[in-house]
């Protein structure tokens, strides 16, 4: 994209003519190359087709030749007042992402940051925020992992329904990464206050570990199977970036509520045993927060009405 006073001169005629001989040397720019001018002549609009298949990783190439081989050298012939931008789905996939990558460490550290002080006043333990982050981060690593597997190198095209592209869309990781932490966490949390409870009640680590999963099981289970039955209905739609959306959901639950809540959580429990609970002195200043116990203690018995 150009703007100028006026872009039909024969300075950029001629400099039309240099885009187009630059771009075709490189080899990853292929015809045809169109130039389209406004009524009013100030702006002109360039069309490059770029190798590749848009996302992938021949196109970001054949983008960053455009932008640092083609266009600054032509660029420099032409009046100081002109104006350029690079538009197009490649370059603002590239674009975004670029901010997507710069913003994410401010994501993660707020999430991961406001979960450790959530589930470390909760549960008034150092361990427990700290397992839990691990175990939530191992869900969201699976599900990226699959995402890769499937929609970046293309395996499982037929069975999905898919042609891939090469390339994960832009939004989805850091979407995917909030969505499933959020998720992770209810289920972790739901697990935890039952084995918590048993606990404060006297009931052994091991014991209260056993238990607490034995009675959450079924909630959690369902939970699951109702979440995994409607993300699967997003993996069967055709867009693209709905279909990685739902393919990634629905594996990410399935793997947090079997493998990670159902065996690495339980079995980590077992091994830290007492010291799941350690809370460090210098924190002991902190609220112990005990909503059940607190309402027990605050409302009167009321004796039985007697039946005349």
């Amino acid at each position: 994209m150009r703007r100028a006073n006026d872009v039909t001169t024969p300075q950029f005629a001629k400099a039309y003519a240099e885009f187009e001989k630059r771009a075709l040397a490189t080899g990853v720019i292929q015809q045809p190359i169109r130039v389209t001018v406004n009524k009013a002549k100030t702006v002109a609009r360039v069309d490059f087709p770029l190798a590749g298949e848009g996302q992938d990783a021949t196109a970001v190439r054949a983008l960053a030749t455009l932008r640092t081989e083609v266009i600054p050298p032509v660029l420099a012939t032409l009046p100081v007042e002109t104006e350029q931008a690079v538009t197009g789905a490649t370059a603002a996939n590239v674009d975004f992402n670029k901010t997507m990558k710069s913003r994410a460490p401010i994501v993660f550290a707020f999430v991961l940051g406001f979960a450790f002080l959530l589930l470390l006043v909760t549960f008034r333990s150092i361990v427990i925020p700290i397992k839990a982050i691990i175990l939530n981060l191992l869900s969201v690593g699976a599900a990226y992992g699959v995402l890769v597997w499937i929609f970046q190198y293309g395996h499982l095209q037929g069975l999905l329904g898919f042609h891939s592209s090469g390339a994960v869309v832009t939004w989805l990781p850091l979407f995917l990464f909030t969505v499933l932490f959020g998720l992770s966490m209810d289920y972790h949390v739901f697990i935890l206050s039952r084995v918590k409870e048993l606990v404060d009640q006297g009931v052994p680590t091991d014991q209260a570990v056993e238990r607490g999963i034995r009675s959450t099981a079924s909630t959690v289970t369902s939970a699951a199977a109702v979440m995994i039955a409607v993300f699967a209905i997003f993996a069967t739609l055709s867009a693209l970036d709905i279909k990685q959306l739902g393919v990634g959901l629905a594996v990410a639950v399935f793997i947090d509520a079997t493998l990670i809540r159902g065996v690495l959580l339980p079995a980590t429990m077992k091994l830290l045993g007492e010291w799941n609970w350690y809370l460090p002195h210098w924190l002991e200043w902190m609220p112990e927060l005990n909503a059940e116990a607190k309402l027990d203690e605050d409302v009167p018995s009321v004796p039985p009405v007697p039946v005349s």
